[in-house]
């Protein structure tokens, strides 16, 4: 029996719970549908549009299926986040209850009753094959609902008060506040034209039409008036900033009258794909606004255009031109040949790279009648030189197509440096064959501080400053390979003397132990200033290098420069010991330090050379021979005070 009772019971459990499962699973999606105002096909929504009771009519159209634009009252590009709202409040819309107009007539009521006769709003929604219309009517008496008419079903329904806070979005909310729709890395073409010069501009050539392309690479270059390089980041950084202006307000055609557009002041035109905007920019207008439009419509509206922007649309032809004089890319150049008057030719040549992959470079000077000289090139010395000649910019664009006179005034006919690049895949210049390029660097008695510059090709010329004649002194010296030496694996210094020569006192000198490589126990006995200066010694003569040359040759009495001599004031003598080879004394004598960073040295070694020592030697140096020499050495501790005397034992009531 009981057996039976369980059975029955689950059973009983197994059609009511089918019961539930079919009401929320499979009746639930069907009432949903039920609920929704308009059909699925609301998804594919093409057209909007929307009319008051007075009339006043807003409509949005889809075009190209990607965007939205608005096209009544005026023509303008659409918010895409007020019609996404507008649109999923059409999709989702659903009824709280419905009824229809025959229900509403056995009541004794009509459409008046709910507003529906004069709707507070009417809707027409186009889809792909489909036309829709719904009436807004007016508020329920509770407030948070309203009631809403389609005609195509006779049927009212109550809906959330929502709808009509989306669908009713003001005009400034539906249109979207930029003007131009391109972005910036679609835009293939900027072409400007200017108009008659603003008021208080008399500066701006009028009717001047410039135009830039970007080619496939993403470099920027004129087209129009000139054929010359852009600046690329300034091209994109106008587009940027054209793109960024909003539209204030649409004026009246009272207005509109006064607008200027008939002849505009600029004329720019943004081509991208398949697509292009020209914008009309004319008269000012008030709070330094001005009126605008675009070339294909008739709505006129006023925007804020900053004077700095202004400034480079009316002189885009110099604004927005690339100021570099070499479009150089360093590692390109194969040789520089370098000329002055009265000097012998200098060449500069790369080498072939060696192991670690850097290359190497000479210098060969060459004069008349005598055989090449060839000396070791410094290779980050000339990267510094390219790296400035990449560098080199105009600070005024004097001419494009330069006169016999011109090229004579500004000194052409005899360049104070002419430097001629090799270069070996054109170094972006015109093509990809070996080519090169001669550079001119003139200057004028007439205009001292300036320095002019010009190539072979195209002729323009510059307006630059001067200190690329110091960058390239037609010297092999300055050129000189830097690193003088540098102890192979297993070499150390074994001694290191150095004397006043003044004086002819020894300021500081060690000798290693027979043995001993390392200096730790030598320099463990001297102070910590010392120590850190002697550290610093014993490093840069294994690794000696220049920080500049001033003569390829040595004196044992002074050092020598092009500026006059010094008198040598101390010198370093050391010993270097080689892992297969017999112990090496060496020498380097040095003057006083002559600046903040100057100190000259000279050695008999290496041909016999003087130079500039770095910076850490310097003050190594400096340290060891007069901070150390002059050091008083910690001041004295301060005596300390006396004991007082100790009281004498006396009877009680003595007097003293």
């Amino acid at each position: 029996m009981r057996s039976k009772v369980t059975v029955v019971l689950l059973f009983l459990n197994v059609v009511v719970f089918g019961y539930i499962y079919y009401f929320m699973a499979v009746r639930d999606p069907t009432l949903e549908s039920r609920r929704r105002v308009l059909p699925p096909e609301i998804a594919s929504l093409k057209a909007f549009t929307r009319t008051t009771r007075s009339g006043e009519t807003v409509r949005l159209e889809k075009r190209d299926n990607t965007s939205w634009w608005l096209t009544a009252p005026f023509e303008w590009p659409a918010n895409p986040n007020a019609v996404n709202r507008i649109h999923n409040e059409l999709q989702f819309l659903e009824h709280e209850t419905s009824f229809t107009v025959a229900e509403l007539e056995k009541g004794g009521q009509s459409l008046a009753d709910y507003g529906l006769n004069n709707p507070m709003l009417t809707l027409d929604l186009g889809t792909v094959g489909k036309e829709f219309r719904l009436l807004v009517g007016d508020d329920t008496r509770t407030g948070n609902r309203l009631y809403l008419y389609a005609p195509a079903t006779q049927r009212v329904h109550v809906v959330s008060r929502s709808l009509a806070e989306s669908v009713g979005l003001p005009l400034s909310d539906l249109r979207t506040d930029t003007i131009f729709t391109i972005p910036v890395f679609e835009v293939r073409s900027l072409n400007i034209q200017t108009g008659a010069p603003a008021e208080g501009q008399t500066t701006t050539p009028a009717n001047l039409k410039v135009r830039l392309r970007r080619d496939q690479s993403g470099r920027w270059g004129f087209e129009t008036p000139i054929i010359a390089r852009a600046d690329k980041a300034g091209v994109e950084t106008t587009i940027n900033a054209l793109n960024s202006l909003t539209a204030l307000s649409f004026p009246d055609q009272v207005e509109a009258d006064r607008t200027g557009l008939d002849a505009p002041i600029l004329r720019v035109t943004f081509e991208g794909t398949a697509r292009r905007e020209t914008l009309l920019l004319g008269s000012a207008a008030a709070d330094g606004a001005y009126y605008a439009r675009f070339e294909d419509k008739n709505v006129i509206f006023t925007a804020q255009v900053p004077e700095p922007l202004l400034k480079v649309l009316r002189s885009s032809q110099e604004e927005l031109r690339d100021r570099h004089v070499l479009d150089l890319d360093p590692g390109s150049v194969t040789a520089l040949t370098i000329t002055a008057p009265g000097l012998p030719e200098l060449s500069l040549q790369r080498l072939e790279a060696t192991g670690n992959g850097q290359a190497q470079w000479q210098a060969v000077t060459r004069s008349d009648g005598q055989a090449p000289v060839t000396t070791a090139a410094d290779a980050d010395v000339i990267g510094d030189l390219l790296e400035k000649l990449k560098r080199l910019s105009a600070s005024k664009f004097l001419s494009d197509a330069p006169s016999d006179a011109d090229k004579e005034n500004w000194g052409f006919n005899r360049p104070e440096r002419e430097i001629s690049l090799s270069l070996s895949t054109g170094g972006g210049l015109t093509g990809n064959d070996p080519t090169t390029a001669l550079l001119q660097i003139g200057v004028s008695p007439d205009r001292p501080g300036l320095a002019f510059a010009r190539l072979n090709n195209p002729p323009f010329v510059y307006e630059i400053v001067p200190d690329i004649l110091n960058d390239t002194p037609v010297t092999a010296l300055h050129y000189r390979q830097r690193l003088l030496r540098k102890l192979p694996e297993g070499a150390v210094l074994t001694s290191l003397s150095l004397v006043d020569l003044g004086t002819g006192t020894s300021i500081y000198s060690q000798k290693l132990a027979a043995g001993d490589k390392s200096w730790d126990a030598a320099l463990a006995v001297e102070s910590e200033s010392a120590r850190k200066a002697l550290r610093a010694v014993i490093d840069e003569l294994a690794t000696l290098r220049a920080a500049r040359f001033t003569a390829e040759s040595f004196s044992s009495d002074h050092a020598i420069t092009p500026e006059g001599s010094h008198p040598w004031r101390y010198r370093l003598d050391y010993t270097v010991s080689f892992a297969n080879a017999p112990d090496t004394p060496a020498s380097l004598f040095v003057t006083e330090r002559l600046g903040g960073s100057t100190l000259l040295a000279g050695t008999a070694e290496f041909g016999g050379v003087t130079f500039a020592v770095n910076q850490p030697l310097l003050d190594a140096l400096f340290t060891l021979t007069y901070r150390e020499k002059n050091d008083p050495g910690p001041a004295p501790a301060p005596p300390a005070d006396p004991a007082p005397a100790p009281a004498e034992n006396k009877p009680a009531g003595t007097q003293p």
